[in-house]
């Protein structure tokens, strides 16, 4: 185990007095006030850096930056450190110091674009080491300079393998992370996805489920219930649950198979803090107790897991000026810290207030991966998309036919490429099969040997290929050989949604597969243009109209922020109230998912809390809002609890692509709730805690039934003055 440095032992200059960059092309735009201005205009033209006034304004602007930025120093970079809103240098930047100084001191004085020609000349070993000497601005910096094809070569050079159970990321390999998430964490549906992902050579990386519902029972029943599964599959893979990061640890302290640690990580102080509620002392702790107390404690060189993205510093408004690829450049500095088993890419996931379309996703893929790899991270690629975006599955498998000639550790099998819970589209099983084959690569060694003894994978044979290339063997895509029982497998069919078939043709889906899965794709994707119908919802609840600052869906959908706020007219209107709890209804992605969910769920979330006690505010109804909409109204009104149920970005089919969401926003006065809360989360001015209960649904959580299930969390979050994962500490008796 790698002992962190102490944050305090990290040298990092003191900030310095913006430098003014002056560039010698001719023609206006050549003049850049601060690195961060500089590193913004130098990055291809992005739609949260537009947003966010980052990105340049045209392409000879952004050249200007580019040449300044290849004139630059290493030295210069290192002295001039990013600081945060006050001046301030935050604990992620500070990470990212954690250099190796011997590397650094013979390259310092080398422009960026010396050391990038150095680069594109060196062996992958150099690579690789001088990596270790750089921070992540560093990085971002050499990354912005990079074409295509420079991006590509300089990643493929690098090798960055790592063991847990097993190896992954060696040379010639092509691993993938199975997820067979569900949207109500039915397991009869996670195992049949798991045997369907093991069929098609899926699974080698990890098998990892992201839970609908975050709390410690739910984790530690994952956690069993995968782990059954491996051990009677004989399969040579690690598992997952993707809960927060306290949460998983709560479910160790019960004894659960918490094999490998994941946290999601962000590019800013702030953004880890306030938004993920992690800060660098808890997962320093967390990867103690992983070393001294996982499972694979003694066994696994690795056993944490991180998840970055680019976009999501920006789209909770905590970048601290900093643009998107440069924030994703110091999450790799940041997992580095940690000796990561995994680290898995998903930008692409936030949608188009982030990456508006095919050609913005896959340059920002390429660009992750490459910065990643550099720093010394074992990077997995989830080029990955949702409908309210311009991005298509012919760009995702654009992105994953660079990516994988980079040199991607691993990919996601999503069945089918559809999230059945995130609402999202990602890789499946099949690329990955495809993917292999095409580029010539293979599963882990452990994994290989095991799919190879079943039949499930072959080695070629004459008039197959490359003689001993690695293709399907016999058994491949045959879920039977894991559930032979057919009344069974019937049964775990039946609780799976978006199961169109196990036919394959080659590597692939069956053409008739293929075809059910983007007619659901396009009717969800038809939902997005949907408005809400006030004249209807009026007749479930006589509903106080507001609004948002979006004045238009457009706005909405390409803004992080408008739909947070209250129009003007709006905030005037709303004084406080005596009421514990309101109710805000809005369109959020899907207004559909409104009119089809809310005539049965709101009588009873009424009728329940009213039952219960609790005194419930006129419900409000936004267009055009977003989940934060729900601190504007907890100040406005002075409710204790604002619960906002909110139409999420559409899923596949026609179920899914009606599927809302309950947000339970906890507002913390002043006093012994916020101390509480403050030290719980590391926060000092922490203002409101979240819960969350998502994919209601018909295809999901029935609204009837999800009505009960938001009064009796509403009823806890009150009863214990605490939401999201205080909350589940303390109904777990106080673990964390």
């Amino acid at each position: 185990m790698k002992e962190p440095t102490p944050l305090d032992r990290i040298e990092v200059p003191r900030p310095r007095t913006d430098v003014v960059y002056a560039a010698r092309l001719p023609g206006p735009g050549g003049s850049f006030r601060g690195l961060k201005r500089l590193l913004g205009a130098a990055d291809c033209s992005k739609a949260g850096d537009r947003h966010a006034g980052l990105a340049a304004s045209d392409d000879a602007e952004r050249e200007a930056a580019r040449e300044l930025l290849g004139e630059l120093t290493l030295e210069h970079l290192h002295d001039h450190p990013l600081t945060d809103a006050r001046g301030e240098i935050d604990a992620v930047m500070r990470v990212n110091y954690d250099i190796d100084r011997d590397a650094f001191a013979p390259i310092a004085s080398l422009r960026l674009g010396e050391l990038k020609d150095h680069l594109l000349r060196a062996t992958g070993l150099e690579v690789a080491r001088l990596g270790r000497a750089l921070t992540g601005v560093m990085a971002a910096a050499l990354a912005k300079l990079c074409d295509v094809h420079e991006l590509v070569y300089l990643a493929r050079k690098i090798s960055r393998p790592t063991r847990a159970r097993t190896l992954l990321g060696a040379p010639g390999t092509l691993a993938s992370r199975l997820q067979p998430n569900h949207p109500t964490d039915d397991l009869r549906g996670m195992t049949l996805l798991i045997y369907w992902g093991l069929s098609i050579g899926a699974g080698d990386a990890l098998l990892g489920v992201n839970p609908a519902a975050g709390t410690v029972e739910t984790t530690a029943a994952i956690l069993r219930h995968l782990d059954r599964i491996r051990r009677a599959a004989g399969v040579p893979t690690q598992i997952c649950c993707l809960s927060h990061l306290k949460v998983q640890l709560a479910a160790l302290d019960q004894g659960a198979p918490v094999e490998i640690l994941f946290q999601s990580l962000a590019g800013t102080e702030s953004c880890c803090v306030t938004e993920f509620d992690v800060t660098v002392d808890l997962i320093d702790e967390g990867y103690r107790r992983m070393a001294a107390r996982g499972p694979l404690a003694g066994q696994a060189e690795q056993f944490m897991y991180f998840e970055t993205g680019q976009g999501s510093e920006l789209t909770y408004g905590k970048h601290e000026g900093i643009d998107m690829a440069t924030a994703e450049a110091l999450c790799y500095g940041l997992a580095r810290r940690w000796d990561p088993f995994m680290l898995n890419n998903v930008t692409g996931f936030i949608g188009p207030e982030t990456h508006l379309d095919d050609r913005e996703m896959i340059l920002a893929n390429l660009q992750d991966h490459f910065m990643g790899k550099l720093l010394g991270v074992p990077m997995g690629m989830a080029p990955c998309y949702t409908l309210h975006a311009h991005v298509t599955l012919e760009g995702q498998q654009m992105a994953t036919q660079l990516l994988t000639a980079a040199g991607a550790n691993y990919y996601m099998d999503v069945c089918l490429n559809t999230d059945r819970m995130l609402a999202y589209f990602d890789t499946s099983g099949h690329d990955v099969q495809t993917l292999r084959e095409l580029h010539g690569r293979a599963p882990g060694g452990e994994f290989l040997e095991w799919a190879l003894a079943r039949g499930i994978l072959a080695r070629a044979g004459e008039g197959q290929g490359e003689a001993g290339a690695i293709t399907r063997g016999p058994r491949f895509g045959d879920v039977r050989q894991f559930c032979p029982d057919e009344a069974e497998l019937a049964e775990l069919l039946a609780a799976t949604p978006a199961a169109h078939g196990f036919a394959t043709a080659g590597p692939r889906p069956a053409n008739a597969v293929s075809r059910r899965g983007r007619r659901d794709e396009a009717i969800a994707r038809s939902a997005l243009a949907t408005e809400l119908r006030e004249g209807e919802l009026a007749r479930v609840a006589a509903f106080r109209l507001i609004s948002t600052t979006a004045a238009s869906k457009g706005e909405h959908l390409g803004s992080a922020d408008a739909g947070a706020r209250l129009s003007a007219e709006s905030a005037a209107r709303l004084a406080p109230e005596e009421a514990e709890v309101q109710i805000v209804v809005s369109d959020g992605l899907s207004a559909e998912a409104v009119h089809r969910n809310l005539p049965d769920l709101l009588p009873v979330l009424l009728d329940g809390l009213g039952a219960r006690g609790v005194t419930v505010g006129q419900p409000l109804l936004a267009r055009y809002g977003r989940v934060k909409l729900a601190e504007a109204v907890a100040e406005r009104l002075a409710a204790r609890l604002v619960v906002v149920l909110l139409g999420e970005r559409p899923g596949s089919g026609e179920l899914a692509s009606s599927s809302l969401s309950a947000y339970l926003a906890y507002r913390l006065p002043p006093g012994a709730d916020q101390e509480a809360a403050a030290a719980f989360s590391g926060n000092p001015v922490i203002g409101f805690e979240y819960t969350v209960i998502s994919n209601i649904h018909a295809g999901g959580l029935p609204a009837a039934e999800a009505g009960g299930v938001i009064v009796e969390k509403a009823v806890a979050v009150l009863a214990h003055r605490a939401a999201g994962n205080r909350l589940e500490a303390s109904l777990a008796g106080g673990a964390a």
